[in-house]
């Protein structure tokens, strides 16, 4: 496998500012939003230092936190669209056979006799059945598994693959 996985994995996007002392709304783009009642420092975009962050609550889905050195509305609306990261150690651990989005995207994917089918390149959150793992054969040639155990029969993170038993008729053309 010769994928590189993220260092700074993204947490949340700042939405705007919330009210006029400096805080800001974030939109969470983690499973865990209650992460965000202990989280104390992060960074912000593409900062290289983390800063001090201070939780403050949530309205409806997007969460509520000050950043330490903005004091005011103005300061944080040039903040808008940038994304809270944190290092990779500091993800939450997930059950066995459960995968974050960005740790399957890259590996390899083969079939149950060990023939490559190519590439897994995006995790489909869409469907409102199950996620979908979009695999690439060949630039531009693409298709989708439904990420059930019926189809994955085994994912290896550390030697990057996947085993899919293919869908009947999925990879003719």
């Amino acid at each position: 496998m010769n994928q590189s996985k993220p260092e700074l994995i993204k947490i949340g996007q700042i939405t705007a500012p919330h009210g006029v002392n400096g805080a800001v709304r974030i939109y969470p783009l983690s499973d865990f939003p209650e992460r965000y009642r202990t989280l104390r420092r992060a960074l912000l975009g593409s900062a290289d230092r983390p800063v001090g962050v201070r939780f403050r609550g949530f309205v409806k889905n997007l969460v509520i936190l000050e950043i330490e050195g903005y004091s005011d509305r103005n300061q944080v609306e040039g903040l808008r669209g940038q994304y809270i990261l944190v290092p990779r150690s500091e993800v939450h651990r997930l059950p066995p056979g459960h995968y974050y989005d960005f740790d399957l995207v890259g590996i390899d994917v083969f079939d149950p006799e060990g023939n490559p089918l190519g590439r897994l390149v995006e995790v489909d959150h869409s469907s409102p059945a199950n996620d979908l793992y979009v695999v690439e054969t060949a630039p531009g040639k693409r298709y989708m598994v439904p990420a059930v155990r019926q189809f994955v029969e085994a994912v290896d993170l550390e030697a990057g693959r996947m085993v899919i038993r293919p869908i009947p008729g999925l990879l003719e053309d």
